[in-house]
């Protein structure tokens, strides 16, 4: 094979017309709408440039109800400021629990409790017990109600009665400090608080009554705090006819908050309306996820995919939720969970599967994983040894690596069952998303790398900003680069096939002698090197026009950073990558910052590196461990960081 050629891992079947949920909607498109469409990329250039006809085709495709009709799809493509389908009411809740009957809705696995299993008709009473509840506690709409819960069935619950009753629901995972948790909460002003005061991580039973104690203290607003160890039953003693209050498309759903990492959280509000159309959208025409589906995707409470994971309700799938250490007592847990439960649609973070392939895990050596039919990756840009890795270990699986972001609370670019699996590259733009690459001036480029951005709107884009009353907040966030353009933060390439590239954020981009390198570039070669766990890569600019210093730190499984495994380092990037890519130095620390995401922290350590106050460029409540900036901090004085 000519190695400039893309290496097609995974191909459309010849039945996709037939056997998926896109394959179905085009079919509906044609009879319904007399539209028909040789490629996806045909369908793509379609859903963005007619906004209105796609996402009304999606309401009518997804026979979204409600119970008055909408007046017009869309006002216009001004962002910000598009409103969605006015007059519509509706409500999330009511979609997400619109099916009955006696099959399992929810599968609960947990380190801390036994196996949980919910059926439709159980689910639904449960929500109208807390339902109930919630409104007996004075919990009316519009209010906040919020949540310091594992992912688990209580937080699923909570948040479904919350939703019904037209209240906004925020949550944030038990293992966020509760500095962490306050930046978030204290922007709110809730009314009421799920908390668990422990759980168990692995083999560690974790007491956080403490942290309670403090975030009860910090919230003044809360009139009702529910600890589901002692107050749950209780609130969920009356039992109540299941109700959904209709609101318009645009009342509040829930709030999800950016990592902070120089400053408070952002409050990102997403709406009932824009929420429930895009994540149908995005997990039935592109996960092709359907009834007889059973879903996982291994996450938190403080992260979108949880958000994602739970509107798999919406498509009538079976949604598998995980609470605990993926890796404990080794890595091959999530894949024994997969087979045990049947798993369809397996989705995981790249950093996970990059650590089972440098672990050596066989995943199917834990058990019998031929249920799955997709496995997922998001989080960071997968390489193209981790695809490789994946069709080694499961040649039967659709493997879709997607990127997009809290801010969205979905993906902008993923896979369809309608395109080819390549070595290396995301497979297309989702549809309805118009995402195209732009250079320094604002001009759409194809083939070269440039800034993401979206040209056309989204109906998940954020309503608001909590607290930002006039919106300057929200413009400054994704449209001053380019006005009336939403510039996410990644750089991109579009390739002539349409598939696209990641390459990192663009703010934390090195320039080299002029040449622009994505930082995820650098981590897809050291951490394929045996020996090498996390890595950290930044550039330090000279301020006299000069080259800088390009520094890498290393995180090693076994050894100290000797000349050998320097050596090793350099010559991989220098012949996988380019000379330019070679560090002028190389460290070992113990660990890499990252967010409570899992982001790593490369611009605010490029910031104190090259001499700013720590407390000047991060939040010091957004570390997921603050211990591992000290090495950092150490090198920044001039001393020998840790080996």
């Amino acid at each position: 094979m000519n190695p400039d050629q893309p290496r097609v891992l995974w191909s459309p079947p010849e039945d996709v017309g037939q056997a998926t949920v896109v394959g179905r909607y085009l079919s509906w498109l044609s009879a319904e709408r007399g539209s028909d469409f040789a490629s996806y990329e045909n369908l793509w250039r379609w859903s963005v440039d007619d906004v209105s006809g796609f996402w009304s085709s999606v309401w009518s495709f997804f026979d979204v109800q409600s119970s008055q009709p909408y007046d017009f799809v869309v006002s216009g493509e001004t962002m910000p400021g598009t409103t969605w389908f006015p007059g519509a009411r509706l409500n999330y809740a009511e979609r997400a629990l619109a099916t009955t009957g006696g099959g399992i809705a929810v599968v609960a696995r947990s380190q801390t409790h036994d196996e949980r299993r919910l059926t439709w008709d159980e689910l639904r009473q449960l929500v109208g017990r807390c339902r109930k509840g919630l409104a007996r506690l004075g919990v009316e709409r519009g209010d906040r109600v919020v949540a310091y819960l594992p992912n688990g069935p209580e937080a699923l619950v909570a948040f479904l009665a919350t939703a019904s009753l037209g209240a906004i629901w925020a949550s944030c995972p038990p293992e966020f400090g509760s500095r962490s948790v306050i930046d978030r909460f204290g922007q709110l002003g809730p009314v009421a608080l799920f908390t668990t005061r422990r759980y168990r991580y692995g083999d560690k039973l974790v007491d956080r009554a403490d942290e309670v104690n403090v975030i009860v203290e910090a919230l003044p607003t809360l009139r009702a705090v529910v600890d589901i160890e002692r107050d749950w039953e209780q609130l969920l003693s009356d039992s109540a006819a299941l109700e959904f209050d209709q609101v318009p498309f645009d009342h509040p759903l829930y709030v999800l908050f950016s990592s902070g990492t120089t400053g408070p959280p952002k409050a990102i509000v997403h709406g009932h309306g824009g929420i429930l159309l895009e994540h149908l959208k995005a997990l039935g025409l592109h996960h092709d996820l359907g009834p007889a589906d059973r879903f996982f995707w291994f996450t938190t409470t403080g992260w979108m995919m949880w958000n994602l994971l739970v509107s798999g309700l919406c498509l009538g799938a079976t949604i598998v939720l995980f609470d605990g250490d993926p890796g404990w007592p080794d890595l091959g847990t999530l894949w024994r969970l997969a087979a045990e439960c049947h798993i369809t649609v397996f989705g995981v973070s790249a950093a996970f599967l990059l650590s089972c392939r440098s672990a050596g895990i066989s995943p199917e050596a834990q058990g019998d994983l031929s249920a799955i039919r997709s496995v997922g990756s998001t989080g960071a840009p997968l390489p193209a040894e981790a695809y490789e890795w994946v069709y080694e270990q499961l040649p039967q699986v659709w493997l879709t690596s997607v990127s997009g972001g809290t801010d969205v609370c979905t993906a902008l670019v993923g896979g369809s069952p309608l395109v080819p699996v390549v070595a290396g590259e995301i497979s297309c733009r989702f549809l309805g998303a118009s995402v195209e690459a732009f250079d320094e001036a604002g001009r759409s480029i194809v083939g070269d790398q440039g800034e993401l951005v979206i040209t056309r709107p989204l109906p998940s884009m954020p309503l608001r900003f909590w607290g930002d009353d006039d919106g300057s907040r929200y413009q400054a966030a994704y449209f001053s680069r380019f006005p009336g353009v939403w510039c996410h933060g990644d750089w991109i390439t579009i390739t002539e096939r349409g598939s696209c590239i990641i390459t990192g954020r663009s703010d934390a981009t090195l320039n080299r002698g002029g040449v622009r390198m994505g930082t995820s570039e650098f981590y897809a070669v050291v951490e394929a090197i045996p020996g090498v766990r996390d890595s950290l890569v930044v550039h330090l600019e000279d301020q006299s026009g000069g080259t800088g210093r390009l520094l890498l730190f290393v995180v090693l499984e076994h050894r100290t950073l000797d000349q050998a495994m320097t050596d090793r380092i350099s010559a991989a990037l220098r012949s996988t990558l380019s000379p330019r890519h070679v560090p002028d130095e190389i460290r070992a620390v113990p660990s890499i910052p990252r967010t409570h995401s899992g982001k790593k922290l490369e611009v605010p350590i490029k910031r104190i590196l090259l001499g700013q106050a720590p407390g000047d460029v991060l939040h010091m409540g957004s570390l997921a461990d603050p211990t591992a900036l000290d090495a950092f901090l150490r090198f920044a004085s001039g001393a020998q960081p840790e080996r």
